[in-house]
């Protein structure tokens, strides 16, 4: 199967392919049991005779089975009416094709430059810009960045090792089988937990937090995709709705998605505040009573707009397709201090340049009094007491080993007050595994679906260089008369998940992928929840303590997704694209205009197209129903006085635009209620 889905560079070189085979198998050992079972059997499932026989007349499993069978076969289960035969595929498919294009060798075959850190600067859009350092802008200018580049390219190999061996030794000689106590347990330390970990703690309360994942330090950001992915995304960055339907990438380590996102600083559009308050009964948001909490978290995280000199080629196609057909565009707003364009925010920052809440709040926590213990799996939330918000619960943690993620003890912390703030979908999951579930947790998860549409150019692009997101068209964003529409950005582009996004297999898809160097990726994303009384999504976890996420696009966003890959389609072209691919199974062929028309008609349902997100929202929102909300508009879990959420699972409808000015906007505010209560 892999061998048909991934040839390699040449056919002759068989441990291309073997050495696939194995990091796909290691792929699916790395899963949860349940997970990694289910995988083991959908994949003996398609490679047996009975599915041959079924999809190709053949009594033969697929491994002896003719090349051009073989292709018949995976081309009927990708197109197959059968919801189901579209997942096996694509499981099979993203394996396959992440594990193949992860590869250093292959990834240099197709014009991958690999870790910035290790080499000379390759393209003009990487590395840090000409003149004198300013402080009111993110990157760096001469002066600074040569410090920095040399300061990054240190072997951090013997840091990791001692790093590793640090972290284990904390959990075993000062935390296992203990009973801390606190004022306040966090547990989370993206844009929501860390930011409210550091406000309470500066305001003098004892804080403990916890955190999934593992606290890296700089040096430990190899700018290698494999790793990186592996240790910094929930679930090794394989973490997707049951069928598959959409890729979801969420940071797990100290920091959270802040250490991995892209860093651009948006803060929420004033129609969507309104909303909130007049349909959910939240109070204290408007725009008028956050603007000095904005102003205040992006000069904390020194977030400034990205100069006109420093967009790579991606980033100026889209600023000059849209002024080409007279479209809103415009440079962003990122939280970064001396950046040195190196393109890999999404795997780290090793440089220190991005603002993200690990070298922000999180180290203010500390220096505050907090408690960090990471590598800590929060298991559930117990009431020792019954009352207000001053009885105490116990936090039940599962400490794990840095490295291989085993179990290795337990802890538990006791505080009247708990922040949950894990996620979007871990912390529903927590608050049902604590039975404290029910109502709106676990509904309404808004996922801003995002696809792509590649640009195939005649230049180099290399889109795997540079700031990554550093222009916007917000252009049809608040034109729909209901409020919602779409937004299009540029992505990074590495060969791992580039392979995935990229459509095809086999030959196919080998073909678009050594044309990597010239494709200008873009992304639209939709603000989703048009029908706003309508769930579209939830997470929610089963009777053997398994997560679930499901999720179906509604009709009108279905609309603004057709609409958004039009448009996105039709701004490459107009800034110089020979053709442009979009995500779907079968794409069209757009070279012209008049070639558009045809995206219109094309599905985007589940594995019909793909799909992304990174802004996972909404499974405990903030409302005065207890019915279709998770929490008071104070961020409290109705009925369990003294528990909060803190995180984007609050927001009560999707905001449009990507989430992290937001959800540290709200942590900001919710904080300082609670310490101005003096709860405990």
């Amino acid at each position: 199967m892999v061998r048909r889905i991934a040839p390699p560079p040449d056919e002759t070189a068989g441990p291309v392919v073997e050495r696939t085979i194995e990091l796909v198998e290691l792929k699916i050992a790395g899963m949860p049991d349940w997970k990694a079972r289910a995988v083991s059997h959908a994949l003996a499932l398609f490679g047996s005779r009975a599915a041959a026989l079924l999809t190709v007349g053949r009594l033969l499993p697929f491994e002896k089975l003719s090349p051009v069978q073989q292709d018949a076969m995976l081309a009927r289960w990708a197109d197959s009416p059968l919801g189901a035969q579209r997942t096996v595929f694509q499981l099979l498919r993203r394996l396959t094709l992440l594990s193949h294009y992860e590869r250093p060798e292959v990834q240099a075959g197709i014009g991958y430059l690999g870790p910035f850190f290790e080499r000379a600067r390759a393209v003009a859009w990487e590395g840090s810009l000409a003149g004198i350092e300013r402080d009111d802008e993110p990157v760096a200018r001469e002066e600074d960045a040569s410090r920095q580049r040399a300061a990054a390219a240190a072997d951090g190999s013997a840091h990791r090792d001692a790093h590793a061996a640090r972290h284990a030794a904390a959990a075993d000689a000062t935390l296992s089988d203990r009973t801390l106590t606190a004022d306040v347990v966090v547990i989370g330390t993206g844009a929501g937990g860390a930011v409210a970990a550091a406000r309470l703690a500066e305001a003098g309360f004892d804080v403990v937090i916890l955190e999934a994942g593992t606290h890296h330090d700089a040096a430990d950001f190899d700018e290698r995709e494999r790793t990186m992915r592996e240790q910094l995304y929930a679930e090794r960055g394989l973490r997707a709705t049951d069928d598959l339907g959409v890729a979801i990438l969420q940071g797990e380590s100290v920091g959270g998605s802040t250490t991995v996102n892209w860093m651009i600083m948006l803060r929420t559009p004033d129609y969507v505040l309104e909303e909130w308050s007049a349909e959910h009964g939240v109070t204290g948001l408007s725009s008028r009573e956050l603007r000095p909490v904005f102003e205040r978290i992006e000069s904390e995280t020194h977030a400034r707009r990205v100069p006109e000199d420093a967009h790579s080629p991606a980033n100026r196609i889209l600023l000059d397709g849209a002024q080409a057909l007279g479209w809103r565009a415009r440079s962003v707003v990122i939280n970064a201090r001396g950046c040195v364009r190196s393109g890999f925010c999404g795997q780290g920052c090793r440089y220190g340049a991005k603002q993200s809440t690990l070298v922000t709040f999180v180290p203010r926590a500390l220096a505050a009094g907090a408690r960090l213990v990471a590598n800590a799996r929060v298991e559930r939330i117990e009431l020792l007491e019954r009352g207000g918000r001053r009885a105490r619960k116990r936090v039940h943690v599962q400490l794990r080993d840095p490295l291989t993620g085993i179990a290795r003890s337990r802890m538990r912390v006791d505080a009247p007050l708990v922040i949950v703030a894990a996620g979007a979908v871990e912390t529903p999951v927590l608050l049902q595994r604590s039975g404290m579930g029910g109502g709106g947790v676990g509904q309404y998860l808004r996922l801003h679906p995002t696809t792509a549409v590649v640009g195939l150019h005649d230049r180099d692009i290399y889109a795997a260089g540079g700031v990554p997101l550093s222009a916007v068209c917000d252009h049809f964003l608040d034109r729909d008369p209901s409020g919602y529409g779409y937004w299009i950005e540029c992505p990074p582009l590495h060969p791992g998940i580039g392979a995935v996004a990229t459509p095809g297999f086999g030959t196919e898809h080998r073909a678009l992928m050594t044309r990597f160097r010239r494709m200008a990726p873009m992304i639209a994303l939709v603000r989703d929840g048009a029908d706003r009384a309508r769930s579209n999504g939830s997470v929610t976890l089963d009777r053997r303590g398994r997560t679930h996420i499901r999720y179906r696009l509604g009709r009108a966003d279905g609309a603004h997704l057709r609409a958004g890959i039009e448009a996105a389609a039709r701004l490459q072209l107009a800034a110089g694209a020979r053709e442009v691919v979009t995500l779907h199974t079968r794409p069209p062929r757009i070279r012209h205009p008049r070639d558009l028309d045809t995206i219109r008609e094309l599905p985007v349902g589940a594995n019909q197209i793909g799909l992304f997100s990174a802004h996972v929202n909404g499974t405990c929102r903030m409302g005065t129903d207890p019915r279709t909300s998770g929490t008071t508009p104070d961020g409290e879990r109705h009925g369990v006085p003294g528990v909060y959420v803190c995180d984007g699972s609050l927001l009560p409808t999707a905001p449009g635009v990507n989430p992290q000015e937001t959800i540290m906007a709200i942590a900001t505010v919710l904080a300082e209620r609670i310490a101005g209560r003096g709860a405990v």
